[in-house]
């Protein structure tokens, strides 16, 4: 059985960073688009980042561009969302995904596509 655990939540100031890990059981990445995705109260949840599973491409969501890095480590199987110059607008919880795919499978950031979540991990940017 699939398994993701997210971590690296908790409570920052506005300008902070935070770095998110997302650790992968029961299946590899190599044969899986992963994503970042968040949900504020009250909001749909939305694509943040999301990257192929060769790891050669990615997608950045307008709102976060230039702030937050998406990136992989295989030999751990965990993905990372590096957030910095946190604002109060990103405060939600984060949840990561996999996408089984093949090679030539386009780099999709829409929840739709993804059939594996974790229970996600909270993030609130406050002073």
């Amino acid at each position: 059985q699939v398994q993701i655990a997210e971590s690296g939540g908790g409570l920052v100031q506005p300008g902070g960073s935070l770095r998110l890990s997302c650790e992968a059981s029961r299946f590899t990445l190599n044969y899986h688009a992963m994503g970042w995705f968040r949900q504020a109260p009250g909001k749909e949840r939305e694509g943040v980042s999301c990257i192929t599973r060769g790891g050669g491409s990615t997608y950045v969501a307008d709102s976060v561009k230039g702030r937050f890095t998406i990136t992989k480590d295989t030999s751990k199987n965990t993905v990372y969302l590096e957030m910095n110059g946190l604002r109060p607008e990103d405060t939600a919880v984060y949840y990561c995904a996999a996408r089984r795919t093949i090679l030539t499978t386009p780099l999709s950031c829409d929840a739709l596509d993804y059939s594996f979540w974790g229970r996600g991990t909270e993030v609130t940017v406050s002073s």
